[in-house]
């Protein structure tokens, strides 16, 4: 584990679901963090810039990431590029990730936020840092170019760090959640919604949520196992949890009714072994109840059973 402590730490795609508890968390353990994106929405850089983060705008579609300090410490890449567009798609995650790691190339280490998305859907199967490729999330027309684009993104990284002897590490994120959001705080709005909640035909849909402090928790220990050539590791909760429980949890504590619908056309369970995680930085330590439970409090606290 690296001690963050006064280093500077760039943290891009900061303005995303993931990155921004992450970057606030990293600024509060002392870090002198940055935060690169695009910057569309002044409230957000607003918001960063009042936990502490210097905010600098990026375009890593065209290449441009001269305003990320080329003598950074730390890099941790969480910028995902999902407009359906195939072109601008290719090029932001793979082009503009090179683009990054050629800019920062004498940083102490490189961390790319990848994803379980990357595995082929093989039902139950449980996956290690081995298991086959495969357009898992096709399925969803709305991420069309996702798992292709991870996958890329991860052959780039592979690449870079060699290329400028870069030490790297290649995390695959299952799925993350907390009080900024995620696929479970999605299941809890269709609840109040009463939407079906699509679940796979191959019952249970199973994944490793992992909760936003965990996250942060275990950066720093990530980023110690990185190296050239990459390092790539499975990242998720040490207890594998289906939509089916979760959603019934998350019912259980507001007293809403989950509907769940039964389809092929949603993402197949992503189980995966998780031994090379704990050897390195060990278990998350967040309950997943708790944590769905502090979800519910920070998301819609009027829902909370007495």
């Amino acid at each position: 584990m690296v001690d963050l402590a006064g280093k500077t730490v760039v943290v891009v795609g900061v303005t995303g679901q993931v990155a921004t508890p992450l970057a606030k968390a990293l600024a509060a353990k002392g870090a002198n963090v940055v935060g690169a994106a695009r910057f569309t929405n002044e409230a957000a850089r607003a918001h960063l810039e009042a936990s502490g983060i210097r905010c600098v705008t990026i375009d890593l579609e065209s290449g441009d990431v001269k305003n990320i300090p080329a003598d950074a410490d730390y890099v941790v890449n969480f910028a995902v590029a999902k407009t359906n567009d195939w072109d601008r798609d290719l090029d932001a995650n793979v082009g503009g990730t090179l683009s990054l790691m050629e800019h920062v190339q004498h940083a102490s280490a490189y961390l790319q936020c990848s994803s379980t998305a990357v595995y082929k859907p093989m039902g139950h199967h449980v996956f290690d840092e081995e298991g086959p490729y495969g357009d898992n999330h096709g399925v969803w027309g709305f991420l069309s170019t996702y798992s292709t684009c991870k996958i890329a993104s991860e052959s780039a990284v592979r690449w870079g760090a060699k290329r400028f002897n870069l030490p790297s590490i290649i995390s695959r994120l299952s799925v993350p959640y907390g009080p900024n959001g995620g696929w479970p705080a999605m299941h809890l709005e269709m609840l109040i919604n009463g939407s079906a909640i699509p679940v796979h035909t191959d019952a249970p849909s199973t994944y490793h949520p992992i909760h936003d402090d965990d996250i942060a928790a275990m950066v720093p220990g990530l980023l110690g196992a990185a190296s050239v050539p990459v390092t790539t590791v499975n990242w998720g909760g040490a207890v594998p949890v289906s939509v089916e429980e979760w959603c019934s949890y998350l019912g259980e504590i507001t007293g809403l009714t989950p509907e769940f619908l039964s389809t092929d056309q949603t993402i197949d369970s992503v189980m995966v072994n998780l031994s090379r995680l704990h050897s390195l930085v060990g278990e998350t330590q967040v309950p997943w109840r708790q944590g769905m439970a502090d979800m519910v409090a920070a998301r819609h606290p009027e829902l909370l059973k007495a």
